[in-house]
């Protein structure tokens, strides 16, 4: 069920954002990606005669308490959210410091057609993260209508994320825009993709991604590794990776990963050379070797040329591109490389006519320090959802709507 299928009209509608923006030491907004996001659905509300009540999470206010036990009301409050909205909507924007309580009711109670209220941080009652059913009916009760637009927490099964949908009645809940379009975005890697089919997966450790690879191995025909966890792989293949990122007791796991692969034809790429270092530091010492061959005290931060140049190889040969991962230590100028030329990569191939997704986490930082996220098909808004999604797994948030 999808916003449009559902009448706003005089209605009080209870959205659910992704607000979890990052903030400067003023408290700033930097990053305005994920309001912006949400602008189509609240849009589409308000021009339907549908006032909008707005709640979200930002941070882990109960992780990072103060001195006395308390949550930081400073810190962590979705107030510092209410001036960019306001001025991306050029409308005002109103704000309670409270998520539920009697306050809230009241100024709920008062708002009109066309309005916009959001309400104080989730995550400043325990009861979010746990599901409870309480906390769910008392946010429900504060509207009509239920719209879930916060992609990047729909794999959590918290209260205003899941909990709260069960006190809808069908045609009082819906998808906001930006989940249907992650949706959507996602079917067409799943869903009968065109070949052929390339991942490319990065990051650290192969045992943050061993279900993805898995899932991977059935549906792909390639897989591109890189980063950390590419020497894992090299290891259990008997190469010799010196000082580099290595899971030991994930050697057994590698070398099952590589024989599942080969037995269905499944070709997984690995770096041929490497970008090494003597210290984890921008300004260590650096040479390229074979990644076969690291020496002791020196270890892989990053792709060397010769990777480089046979992964793009693939990637320009491709129709169907899932990006999650950086190709090696990308934040450090000096071994950006890698990762730089895969989004220069899986640019090229996007303008040839394949469909590229870049599944969320680093490798959304990485495609916007290129400055490249509006030249790939789409850019997904939640890593640990979209990843969820590719591993075949079930969103809380969204099966919530549909039930």
């Amino acid at each position: 069920m999808n916003i449009e299928n559902i009448n706003v009209s005089g209605k009080k509608v209870l959205m659910r954002v992704d607000f979890n923006v990052p903030l400067n030491s003023e408290y700033e907004v930097t990053d305005d990606t994920r309001l912006r996001g949400a602008l189509p659905s609240i849009q589409y509300i308000l021009k339907k005669g549908g006032a909008v009540i707005l709640m979200s999470h930002l941070g882990r206010p109960q992780k990072k308490t103060l001195p006395d036990g308390s949550v930081d009301r400073v810190r962590f409050s979705l107030r510092h959210t209410v001036k960019p909205l306001s001025e991306l909507l050029g409308q005002k924007v109103e704000f309670i410091e409270d998520t539920v309580g009697p306050e809230v009711e009241t100024k709920v109670a008062s708002m009109k057609t066309g309005d916009v209220l959001i309400l104080e941080n989730t995550r400043f009652y325990k009861e979010e993260k746990k599901g409870d059913e309480h906390f769910a009916e008392q946010l429900s009760k504060l509207s009509d209508v239920y719209v879930n637009d916060a992609f990047g927490t729909a794999h959590r099964a918290h209260a205003s994320t899941c909990t709260v949908a069960k006190f809808f009645p069908e045609g009082a809940k819906a998808f906001g825009f930006l989940i249907k379009k992650e949706l959507e975005s996602a079917k067409k890697l799943t869903d009968n993709p065109e070949r052929p089919f390339t991942a490319i997966v990065g990051g650290a450790k192969v045992s943050d991604k061993i279900l993805l690879l898995e899932k991977l191995v059935d549906t792909v025909d390639n897989i591109i590794i890189g980063g950390g966890m590419a020497y894992t792989l090299i290891k259990a293949k008997g190469g010799k990776v010196g000082n580099s990122l290595l899971e030991e007791d994930k050697l057994d796991t590698a070398l099952g990963l590589l024989s599942k692969a080969e037995a269905k034809g499944v070709k997984i790429l690995l770096p041929e050379d490497s970008v090494i270092a003597d210290k984890f530091d921008n300004d260590a010492s650096i040479n390229t070797v074979d990644s076969y061959k690291i020496p002791d005290g020196w270890m892989g931060l990053d792709i060397g040329n010769k990777a480089v140049d046979s992964f793009d190889d693939v990637v320009l040969a491709s129709k169907t591109l899932v990006w999650n991962g950086p190709m090696g230590v990308f934040e450090m100028s000096n071994f950006a490389n890698g990762t730089m030329k895969i989004a220069d990569a899986v640019v090229k191939a996007t303008e040839k006519g394949a469909f590229s997704l870049i599944g969320g986490g680093d490798s959304v930082a990485a495609i916007n320090k290129a400055g490249k996220a509006d030249e790939v098909s789409f850019v997904s808004t939640g890593g640990g959802a979209m990843l969820k999604l590719l591993e075949g797994g079930v969103l809380p948030g969204v099966a919530a709507i549909l039930d």
